[in-house]
């Protein structure tokens, strides 16, 4: 989500997972990342549609994306910092129905939001929280297995 030039799937997709959906909203990123896809070879396995995340979500059969295939096993956030509320797209990825038991969520966040909470409706719960420079970086899993690990202290003010 927020794919810009769909760097992030793109080496999903190079380490062996099978299909990824790029969404972002402009066209020049999608164009970019259509082009990436041919270059590196997944131009099979990976497509790009130019739609607002909140659009996809609301609505994911309009953008080709069969709800029926059951929920996506890794959804990578990294949006323009500026412009996404954080607390209305956790809510919206947490709801989502692309979204079930043993996905992971990996969203890019800046540090002056100070962090995000260890659970998300009650489905989405914080694995790691790091920072990177002026970048924080959280994983959720939602509904995790007992053999993870989550790290809730992780999840405090940084």
């Amino acid at each position: 989500l927020f794919a810009g030039s769909g760097g992030v799937g793109i080496e999903a997709l190079s380490r062996g997972y099978g299909e990824a959906v790029f969404v972002d909203s402009s066209p020049v990123c999608v164009e970019s990342i259509q082009g990436n896809l041919e270059k590196c070879g997944l131009a099979a396995r990976g497509r790009a549609v130019c739609a607002r995340v909140e659009e996809v979500f609301a609505d994911p059969a309009r953008y080709g994306i069969d709800e029926t295939a059951g929920p996506y096993n890794l959804i990578t956030v990294t949006p323009p910092y500026e412009e996404v509320d954080y607390g209305e797209l956790m809510t919206l990825i947490g709801g989502s129905s692309l979204v079930g038991e043993g996905t992971f969520v990996v969203v890019e966040y800046p540090i002056e939001l100070k962090t995000l909470p260890p659970v998300i409706m009650n489905r989405l719960v914080g694995l790691r929280n790091r920072k990177y420079g002026r970048t924080v970086v959280a994983v959720y899993a939602c509904q995790p297995d007992t053999d993870l690990e989550p790290r809730g202290d992780e999840f405090i003010a940084l």
